[in-house]
């Protein structure tokens, strides 16, 4: 990277940086350092270093810095004699906004403020540190409106509120920089694409004095999340030489050169189970996981879902009533003054332990914490070494994190996260592109605002990552839609949002512009009930759909606390206390994680680990049991072998293959497979599918032999037989109801009064079928088939699934009954019609009838 010549009063300015670092006894690494000289030369930029490493002070510092040098408080010694930043009270400065942090989550907006505020006061500048969230009240927002404070931390969807306000421009009239803190959690979703719309308009009237910079920690496709960033670079920034390093992107990345040191300990059972199933063995292991919470001053127990933290918060105190007071529970359906509390008492020390889920994951510094628990695989890398990195939270200190297998087969996940964390081997994170339902969201927002010019808006637009393929028919097509309501929904008044004077497209209703503003923002959830006390109190959010399972009377566990379902009103849940031991845990959708592709990846190489008896890790060795099971009933696969079981039992015929690609690679997989069968023999499947293999059952012999010998693995005619065998209208049409939110097609209802979910679900349906029938080409019909391949059905890495089995030595085993690795598969199953006390039953039956050889 060239970089210009360190000036003195640059110089004097990085000096008095160091200083500060001195005073709080730290020294700055060379990346920080790197970090500084980049943003005070103006570049735009990218910090990757691992978590805990003191990413936010390596932009923080330099944004402060810079502001010091406006303010003529540092200058070179050459031009400046003795003048020095000596902490006394700084003139008044009228800068204005100044800086813009994007946080991906509101709990790490505390702490950053923290961060900043401390640093703003030492270095004596007179600025304030402001959050805006959805928890700011609006006073509080008031007030910053009319005077901003230099440092603004927000969300994407609140910078969003910003810009629909009026005179927004003048608002962000000073504005130097944006930050994009934890950019890693944001590249992959519609959040990232609302941002990259925001920088669009905010680079579009404030120019070269505007920069962008992200930190990111865990990432595998650093350059692509940099061109995310910071959009398609144009031909005349590239003429000027401004495209650094491969020519990709305007931005310079700054790496850390010392990766976190994480220490990894697997929990292990007394004795393996050989006929796993999932979730048993977690509980089982909890006699193991009290004693480490007793041996740590402070520790983070991580969970997969929120029904899980429930539970294991429940189960730790049946277990140990003497942590009664000294755990707590944290996720993202806990109330805002709860979280706050666990927050708080978690910088303090004054917690032994705290059971919560990816609400914790990111960024916050809690000091104290020692040790992380892992309830299951992570099913990633980088939200492995995400959690690890909660520990030893600061530069230099070790990471310890104790792994908990819920079944015998994650200890093969055990194994297969130490490989890639040892290889550095982590995720990428796929963008979203041509998300057309953000956009003309994004069009109308500029509508409520000021209005925008299509010539205009276009321009900016391009230059994004999403949308740099978009062409102007497209754009005129969301111009058209948000302003009559396109082809299909012209003769409807309520979808004439924006009007158009004298090229200008602007909202000129009041109720247009109310219902627009309720609506901004790309996460769509399930509709939530509030849970109150009945004398008032509010305690956080369960899905509606939980809610309707229960009677008045019902108890229920929600947030740690046994609580009885008095009435129903409205969106509320009222509640009151019980002393009830036992009762329901709510369960929310869409728990379940995917395997990424590079822990598939090794998790095949230590099954061929297995089949080889090679037991480099201790994890593998303790499989052994269940090993010698599996080889001698059936076999084991290396690499380049797919293994497939065939066997009749009372159930009926089953068939299971293992690619070891994941849940979700699974999924389609097993309804191609079946479909591709299915034209040999009319047959009925009953389909299951986990992490390592999926299973079809049918009461009829499945002709699997002939199926194999007439191209079952073919890529050719992949997307017709997808198309075919999934069901793909029924799965865009669930996909739609997404889009049709976002798009602001339906409204979800006022403050209170929200509309039910089964009103919403029937009305994107109802949108759905009329642009199916009458408007196949509209853009937002599209865009859910687009995302239903992308996304859930990874078509891409589907493709490279078949391609790898098509390399592959079939080994087609032929079993007498069930062996270990068929077990899990048939238990997923069973667990979709049976209560788990019932399946507990079952299992007991069936592992006493399987163990007999």
């Amino acid at each position: 990277m060239a970089t210009k010549k360190t000036s003195p009063s640059r110089k004097s300015l990085i000096d008095v940086g160091k200083k500060w670092f001195t005073d709080q006894g730290w020294t700055p690494f060379p990346f920080q350092l790197a970090a500084w000289n980049a943003y005070l030369d103006g570049h735009n930029g990218l910090v990757n270093a691992p978590t805990g490493s003191g990413k936010t002070y390596s932009l923080i510092i330099p944004i402060l810095l810079e502001g010091l040098l406006d303010k003529g408080e540092v200058a070179g010694a050459e031009e400046k004699k003795g003048s020095k930043v000596d902490g006394s009270k700084p003139k008044k400065s009228k800068s204005g906004l100044r800086a813009i942090w994007i946080t991906p989550i509101r709990a790490l907006t505390r702490e950053i403020q923290g961060a900043a505020q401390r640093a703003v006061d030492d270095l004596g500048l007179d600025w304030q540190v402001a959050i805006r969230s959805g928890d700011t009240s609006t006073s509080d927002r008031a007030k910053q409106k009319k005077k901003p404070p230099e440092i603004l931390i927000t969300t994407p969807e609140s910078l969003h509120l910003l810009i629909a306000s009026k005179g927004y421009e003048d608002y962000f009239g000073n504005l130097r920089v944006l930050v994009a803190d934890e950019w890693h959690e944001l590249v992959g979703t519609k959040r990232g694409v609302l941002l990259e719309l925001a920088l669009s308009r905010l680079r579009g009237f404030r120019g070269k004095e505007f920069r962008t910079w992200g930190i990111s920690a865990t990432i595998g496709n650093l350059p692509e999340a940099m061109d995310v960033l910071q959009g398609i670079p144009s031909e005349i920034d590239l003429k000027k030489g401004t495209s650094l390093e491969d020519g990709r992107s305007r931005g310079v990345t700054i790496r850390a050169a010392a990766a976190k040191e994480i220490e990894i300990t697997t929990v292990m059972p007394d004795k393996i189970e050989t006929f796993p199933w999932a979730g048993h063995l977690g509980i089982k292991l909890l006699e193991k996981v009290i004693p480490i919470i007793h041996s740590s001053g402070s520790t983070l127990v991580f969970t997969n879902t929120r029904a899980q933290c429930e539970i294991w918060y429940q189960r730790i105190l049946d277990a140990d009533p003497n942590l009664s007071g000294a755990i707590a529970m944290h996720h993202g359906s806990i109330g805002r003054e709860l979280r706050d509390w666990v927050e708080n008492a978690l910088h303090e020390g004054t917690l032994k332990a705290v059971i919560c889920t990816s609400s914790l994951d990111l960024g916050v510094d809690f000091r104290p914490v020692e040790t992380i628990v892992q309830i299951g695989s992570p099913k990633s890398v980088a939200r492995f070494m995400q959690r690890a990195g909660r520990s030893g939270h600061r530069p230099g200190a070790k990471s310890v994190i104790h792994f908990v297998p819920t079944h015998s087969l994650e200890l093969l996940e055990a194994s297969a996260i130490r490989q890639c964390i040892d290889s550095e081997q982590i995720e990428q994170r796929i963008p979203y592109i041509r998300s057309f339902d953000v956009l003309v969201q994004y069009l109308v927002t500029l509508a409520v605002s000021d209005g925008f010019r299509p010539d205009e808006i276009f321009e900016e637009v391009k230059k994004t990552y999403c949308f740099s393929s978009i062409t102007r028919e497209e754009l005129n097509w969301c111009l058209e839609f948000i302003t009559t309501g396109g082809n299909s929904l012209g003769a409807y008044d309520e979808y004439h949002k924006v009007v158009v004077e004298d090229g200008l497209y602007k909202v000129t209703s009041r109720r247009v512009a109310m219902m627009h503003r309720m609506g901004i923002g790309a996460i769509v959830s399930e509709q939530v009930m509030m849970v109150k006390y009945l004398r008032g109190g509010y305690i956080g959010t369960i899905e509606e759909y939980f809610v309707s399972s229960l009677k008045t009377g019902d108890t229920f566990w929600f947030a740690g606390r046994s609580l009885k379902l008095v009435k129903v009103k409205g969106t509320e849940a009222l509640v009151r206390k019980s002393n009830a031991k036992s009762g329901k845990i709510p369960s929310w959708r869409g728990g379940r994680m995917q395997l990424s592709g590079q822990l598939a990846h090794r998790l095949r190489e230590s099954m061929e680990f297995l089949k080889v008896e090679n037991y480099h890790d201790a994890e593998l060795a303790k499989l052994k049991p269940l090993r010698d099971i599996q080889a001698r009933r059936s076999a084991i696969p290396a690499q380049d072998e797919l293994l497939i079981e065939y066997f009749l039992d009372r159930e009926g015929y089953h068939l299971l293959i293992y690619p070891c690609e994941g849940r979700g690679i699974h999924e389609g997989l097993a309804s191609l497979f079946a479909y591709r069968i299915g034209q040999f023999a009319p047959l009925t499947f009953t389909i299951a599918n986990n992490d390592y293999g999926f299973e079809l059952l049918s009461d009829q012999p499945i002709p699997i032999e002939e199926a194999l010998g007439s191209g079952l693995f073919d890529v050719n005619g992949l997307t017709e037989d997808l198309e075919a065998g999934i069901n793909a209208t029924e799965m865009a049409s669930r996909r739609f109801r997404d889009i049709a939110a976002i798009s602001g097609l339906i409204f979800k209802g006022y403050p209170g009064k929200q509309k039910k979910e089964k009103h919403l679900q029937s009305s994107s349906k109802l949108f759905f079928d009329v642009f199916t029938d009458y408007e196949p080409t509209n853009l937002l019909l599209t865009q859910a088939y687009d995302e239903i391949m992308t996304f859930q059905l990874q078509e891409s890495r589907l493709r490279e699934a078949l391609d790898r089995i098509n390399r592959q030595t079939i080994l087609f085993e032929q079993p007498a009954k069930a062996t270990p690795f068929s077990f899990a598969l048939i238990v997923d199953r069973l667990r979709e019609k049976m209560t788990s006390e019932k399946l507990e039953d079952r299992i007991k039956r069936m592992r006493v009838a399987l163990v007999r050889d």
